[in-house]
């Protein structure tokens, strides 16, 4: 064990370096996958507590006033029934902020969807006028207990009394309204009724929504949500931050795994004799398989335990959603046994690559065999003649044979170096599309800016002519946005008409062609996974008891409603059914134009009729991404570092035995050095041609597998521009290079005796 231990430590001496990142590199590891695990439970516990803490429905289906939802009672495998509620749309604002909601009339404490009051109390029948907001629907007005909404465009006010979580579909501006809990005093003139479904078997919930669609009849049902759509929406955009962390995590993994492997095998290459000379003593070959196995055990739970420390006592004090993920995260049940198996993961994995590679050493022979005669280098190619009799610098034509003499071993070496400069690729090409889905939303779904919904007062021509005086708005569509049935009656999905043939809306159209004709449309990825239909087939839809026929022309990039989304011209929805009138604008800036300023102006011109929201960019729930990926190109570098290392040692450790033929060559140390420097660029000027002509492609696969999973679609990726490659691939060269000077400026200046000595 003694000797061991010497052993070990004077191998660490001489590679300290390498030891360093091999810890860094697993520290940053192991944290980027207990992260992942930190915000998967983010994403799916809260919404999974809320929703059993409330005993939450399964299934809300909105009706019309004169519906029958008693029925639903009698249905089997519906355990319990909630409501039915009268609701009422309407805006409430508060403190200059508005907010399209849906108020509830509620007596009492539901038993089914009962929301979780998280400040202030529930409904009281002293303040009549008391109000409980749903928790994002209070903190997007401003709002708390014992504030005061009121309605634009009447004199009525609600007093707020509380804030509650409820495990419904929750609050996005423009998109889904806020729920508001009123006693049913307070909903004089309900424009419907809404119920909530518990069922006996979760998983029934698609053919208990059609059984229920069939007792009331299409006709009165204007919508359906789900309890996987609220989880969907719920865990939002802090899964797809856990599967880019846990990804990268496991990919960097796998790197780190292979470079030690590599490091190990030169080594081993490097101290043969070495290795021969401990088993002449007494050194068994377990012995020495455990000197490498344990000595790099150390190393990677080192690094494992320092993340896991790390994690544990700074993670929740990260800024923004990965420091709250991670607080969240220490609070659940599987915190302990995640905290331990995950770095336990990533040392037995760098253990078991690191035991494939020292069981070599234990087959070395204990007594030395001879070198064969022939140069390591080989015999020279018929390229790298002809370049010497081109006279080409020797030192380069040496270096280049140097580099790809040995295939085998080269393309392993090339491969090694290859897989983190991929990774770097991915990584590059995430934050690419990062920066376009901010800076040019148009691109990825988004031509407009605004929303206007007009609650009243002046008529559609006055609005209209209202929008389009603000210098700043360059064009006003008018729409119609309504929930629709779909075939089998099993949810509803966003049916939008907006723009008319003569002025129509620009869409972003990943396939296909515009709709220009009569019942033509296109549709959101989301629409065409749920109906499990093409571009070119049709589709037939109910808005209460009146059908709507479409073509499906082309596939737009929706990032709204999970890309559930079928959209075409108002005039095409006007002529299926009249009683559809336009109830939005949707308004396209000038460029410069700040959105909020332009909100702001248009709502005060309006006199309160006017609701005035901003579009949500999705790359504002994906800011914490940009951290990650820096975090994720540090960690990957520390891994290439680690191969260029274990290359530029085999290279100085193999050119030892050419040292003296080069010499009586008539080559001076400088250019020997410039072989070895040669031999080196060229491996990673190979590396980095592989890692960008595979990671650029695995790239745009991978973000628009993520953009089709979430129902966006296809064709949001964006990779780096060729001269951020370009960049790139020279610093990553330039870097190898530079690296590698010194160890072979060294080698190519030992003295004679030494080098006979090296290779005796």
């Amino acid at each position: 064990m003694r000797a061991t231990l010497r052993w070990a430590h004077s191998d660490l001496r001489t590679h300290r370096g390498e030891a360093l990142f091999l810890v860094l590199a697993t520290a940053g590891i192991v944290a980027s996958l207990l992260l992942a695990t930190a915000l998967f439970g983010y994403a799916t516990n809260p919404w999974q507590r809320v929703f059993t803490q409330a005993r939450g429905a399964h299934v809300w289906i909105h009706t019309g006033p004169s519906a029958q939802p008693g029925k639903l009672t009698t249905l089997e495998g519906v355990e319990s029934v909630a409501g039915p509620y009268p609701v009422a749309s309407t805006t409430l604002a508060s403190r200059g902020t508005r907010a399209f909601v849906e108020l509830r009339g509620t007596s009492g404490q539901p038993s089914v969807g009962r929301p979780l009051i998280s400040s202030g109390h529930w409904l009281d029948p002293a303040t009549p006028d008391g109000v409980v907001l749903e928790s994002r629907l209070a903190r997007a007005l401003l709002a708390g207990p014992g504030d005061t909404l009121t309605l634009p465009g009447t004199a009525r006010k609600l007093t707020v009394l509380g804030t509650a979580d409820s495990a419904e579909p929750r609050f996005r501006p423009g998109e889904q309204p806020g729920l508001v809990w009123a006693l049913p005093s307070q909903v004089p003139d309900p424009d419907g009724r809404v119920t909530g479904l518990r069922l006996t078997d979760p998983e029934d919930t698609d053919y208990a929504v059609q059984r229920a669609v069939t007792v009331l009849g299409a006709g009165a049902v204007s919508e359906v949500s789900t309890w996987q759509q609220a989880r969907a929406e719920a865990q939002g955009d802090n899964r797809l931050l856990g599967q880019v962390l846990g990804l990268f995590g496991l990919g960097a993994l796998i790197a780190a795994g292979l470079a030690v492997h590599g490091a190990i095998g030169t080594r081993i290459r490097g101290h043969l004799r070495d290795i021969s000379v401990l088993k002449a003593v007494g050194f068994t070959p377990g012995q020495v398989v455990r000197i490498f196995l344990l000595q790099h055990i150390a190393f990677a739970l080192l690094g494992a335990l320092a993340a896991a420390a790390l994690t544990q006592a700074l993670g929740s004090r990260i800024p923004g959603r990965l420091g709250d993920a991670v607080g969240v995260w220490q609070g659940l049940p599987g915190h302990t046994v995640a905290l331990f198996a995950v770095p336990a993961g990533a040392v037995l994995f760098i253990a078991a690559t690191t035991g494939l590679a020292a069981w070599r050493a234990g087959r070395v022979p204990p007594v030395p065999v001879p070198r064969p005669a022939a140069p390591l280098g080989g015999r020279l190619s018929g390229v790298a003649r002809r370049a010497l009799g081109l006279r080409l610098p020797p030192a380069l034509v040496l270096g280049w044979h140097k580099a790809f003499t040995r295939r085998p071993r080269s393309l392993a070496a090339v491969a090694r170096l290859a897989l983190p400069l991929l990774l770097m690729v991915v990584a590059m090409s995430a934050w690419s599309t990062i920066d376009r889905v901010h800076n040019r939303p148009e691109q990825i779904g988004l031509p407009t800016a605004l929303t206007v919904h007009a609650d009243g007062g002046p008529t559609d021509r006055e609005t209209r002519a209202l929008l389009e005086r603000d210098p700043q708005v360059a064009t006003a569509y008018p729409g119609v946005e309504v929930a629709a049935l779909v075939p089998g009656q099993t949810s509803t999905i966003a049916l939008r008409g907006l723009g008319t043939r003569q002025d129509p809306y620009p869409y972003t159209l990943a396939e296909g062609r515009p709709a220009s004709g009569r019942d033509e449309a296109v549709a959101g990825q989301g629409l065409l996974d749920l109906l499990d239909v093409r571009v070119g087939d049709w589709v037939r839809m109910t808005v209460g008891d009146q059908p709507q026929i479409l073509h499906i022309v082309g596939r737009s990039i929706e990032p709204e409603n999970a890309g559930r989304v079928i959209s075409t011209s108002l005039d095409t929805l006007r002529e299926n059914d009249t009683a559809l009138g336009r109830t939005l604008y949707q308004l396209r800036l000038s460029p410069g134009a700040d959105p909020q300023t332009v909100a702001g102006r248009l709502a005060a011109a309006g006199n309160g009729h006017l609701d005035v929201h901003a579009a949500t960019n999705p790359a504002d729930g994906l800011s914490a991404l940009r951290g990650v990926v820096v975090g994720l190109i540090a960690v990957l570098a520390l891994i290439g570092l680690i191969e260029l290392l274990t290359a530029i040692g085999g290279a100085v450790r193999e050119g030892e035995r050419d040292l003296l033929a080069l010499k009586a060559m008539g080559l001076s140390p400088r250019q020997i050095t410039a072989i070895t420097v040669t031999a080196t660029g060229c491996t990673a000027l190979a590396a980095v041609l592989v890692g960008t002509a595979l990671g650029a492609p695995l790239a745009h696969w991978l973000i628009d597998a993520q953009g089709r999973a979430s129902g966006i679609g296809a064709g949001v990726a964006e990779g780096p521009s060729p001269t951020l490659l370009l960049l790139f691939g020279t610093a990553a060269v330039l870097g190898a290079t530079a690296l590698a000077a010194v160890p072979a400026s060294r080698a190519a200046r030992r003295r004679l005796a030494d080098t006979l000595s090296a290779v005796a």
